[in-house]
């Protein structure tokens, strides 16, 4: 099986490995094992959103209605863009 060696790991994040391999029932080794799954795991879950899906999505019923002035909280009022001739 492949190894990974891992050098200046600092000591207090070697501490924290050991306290939780031990609190689980593990060797460290076998710690470093389960969080590197766990983790790629997590990662190769999280679906991948574009830019404008995400931007739609964050401002999906926020009741925003750009026909009316938009109203800065100074109190100055701010026009959206017209993009059509007039």
């Amino acid at each position: 099986m492949p190894q990974i060696l891992v050098r200046n790991v600092e000591m207090p994040l070697k501490t924290r490995l050991q306290k939780r391999a031990k609190r689980n029932g593990r060797s460290m080794e076998a710690e470093v094992r389960e969080i590197l799954r766990n983790e790629l795991t997590r990662e190769e879950q999280v679906p991948t959103v574009g830019f404008g899906s995400a931007s739609a999505a964050l401002f999906s019923g926020r009741g925003v209605c750009l026909d009316e002035p938009i109203t800065e909280w100074r109190g100055f009022p701010v026009e959206p863009i017209r993009f059509d001739a007039e």
